[in-house]
């Protein structure tokens, strides 16, 4: 027994036993509304109305019974669906947020402001660690929403809604030779240093050590951070040129240090943002994404509260140009 097919006989009962008329009313067509409560009569072994010919003259003394239960079933849809409505719209609630130290320190922040100024009564808890920690984070269920890159492998259990693309920087000394350098760096200038980046994903080669494999390189990393901040203490220190996020190059370090492009020496980037498949994303969730990646429609926002695989995901912001983040004042810098 479906819902259709109580909606269905109701509509019969409420248009004088005219299934025409019935159809007309539910936006379908007249067979399918004959067909489904046919198909109701087989299923409950009744016979709900007294036909005369091909139309229903009136209604047995067992569908009195059935519509009577059915009016009261369906009022219970009209009642959850008001009740989630009302839940949807609720501004009050927590939002648990998993991320990088990268996403936490230097894009986070200003969401997180504009969040807490349209929700006031909703508590934020952010937690950051690696892809690893973070999908462990996810497999224990203590977190609403996860912000990372890449590593789609171990987020099976997420919907991943693409948010922006970035690329990455190279961090030195002002007074390193390679900040002197009056061309574009090139991967060969990078493979005579030593270098200092991020901590590498477990699962797999790195995109940045495919890059110099590519050209058959191979880099010299003496040390690696989960944290672009730590990362840029090393470089101070002499350790080695640093290799970040662009986003985490901050208009501060310009008193000490120079933020080189790296654009095209190593493959670009892509930021998402996702939630669990059984999640029922309320409003102020999908503020949050909305936010977060403000390319994304008030429609598209409207239709993810709808989809339940990620080829939805995926077939809806198809063809979305993303924005490419840059660091310090140039915090977004072109869509593509």
């Amino acid at each position: 027994m479906k819902l259709q097919q109580l909606k269905y006989l109701l509509a019969i009962v409420d248009n004088g036993l005219n299934i025409t008329a019935a159809a007309e009313r539910l936006y379908t067509s007249q067979p399918g509304v004959s067909k489904q409560l046919k198909l109701l009569e087989e299923e409950l072994g009744l016979q709900l109305f007294v036909r005369k010919g091909k139309s229903l003259g009136s209604v047995t003394a067992a569908g009195e019974q059935v519509i009577g239960r059915a009016r009261m079933i369906m009022q219970e849809v009209d009642n959850i669906r008001s009740l989630a409505s009302d839940y949807y719209h609720e501004e009050e609630g927590t939002l648990s947020i998993a991320t990088t130290h990268t996403q936490a320190r230097y894009v986070l922040p200003d969401v997180i402001r504009e969040f807490r100024d349209r929700y006031p009564r909703v508590s934020l808890n952010l937690h950051q660690g690696t892809s690893e920690q973070i999908a462990d984070m996810v497999q224990a269920n203590e977190i609403d929403f996860a912000v990372a890159t890449g590593s789609h492998d171990l987020f099976g259990d997420l919907l991943l809604v693409p948010s922006y693309h970035w690329d990455r920087k190279i961090i030195v000394p002002k007074d390193h030779e390679l900040a002197a350098l009056d061309r574009k760096l090139t991967l060969e200038d990078l493979a005579k240093h030593p270098l200092v980046t991020y901590v590498f994903s477990f699962g797999g080669q790195s995109s940045l050590k495919r890059a110099f494999a590519d050209r058959g390189l191979e880099p010299d990393v003496v040390f690696t951070a989960r944290d672009a901040d730590v990362i840029k203490t090393y470089v101070r220190m002499g350790l080695g040129v640093g290799i970040v996020a662009s986003m985490a190059e901050d208009c501060d370090d310009s008193k000490d240090l120079a933020a080189l492009d790296a654009e095209g020496l190593f493959p670009r980037s892509t930021t998402w943002i996702g939630f669990r498949k059984d999640i029922v994303l309320r409003r102020y969730m999908l503020d949050f994404v909305q936010l977060f990646a403000p390319h994304i429609t008030t429609d598209q926002l409207e239709r993810t509260r709808h989809v339940r695989s990620q080829t939805d995901i995926d077939d809806l912001f198809r063809d979305a140009p993303l924005p490419v983040r840059g660091g310090c004042r140039d915090d977004i810098i072109e869509a593509a």
